[in-house]
């Protein structure tokens, strides 16, 4: 069964910085695009940053110069450094997996990320 397991969130003060982690199935994580996304309350789901199974970067406008997505192809593990917390990257965190040619799309259980201010 494919799964995607997060860990990291947590509570931290502004300025402050958490990492968090994605472990996947070695069969969709070496193909497949992998991203976080989050979700404020009251909010739709937003993208934060996506990697290319080449390493391939993208990030929301929001994040850049203070988020870093990264993967480890030995671990199976995408992570997310965030730096310079804002109150407003407060939110639940997924990752996802997106298969290059759309044959599948899956989410982790989300992870709890608050800034206090």
């Amino acid at each position: 069964q494919v799964q995607l397991v997060e860990s990291g969130g947590g509570l931290v003060q502004t300025g402050g910085s958490l990492r968090l982690s994605c472990a996947a199935s070695i069969r969709i994580f070496r193909i497949n695009v992998m991203g976080w996304y989050r979700q404020a309350p009251g909010k739709e789901r937003e993208l934060v940053a996506t990697i290319t199974s080449a390493g391939s970067t993208n990030y929301a406008d929001s994040v850049k110069g203070r988020f870093t997505i990264s993967r480890d192809n030995a671990k199976n593990t995408v992570y997310l450094q965030m730096n310079s917390l804002k109150p407003e990257d407060t939110g639940v965190y997924y990752c996802n997996s997106k298969h290059p040619a759309g044959l599948s799309d899956i989410w982790g259980q989300g992870t709890q990320v608050t800034v206090s201010s």
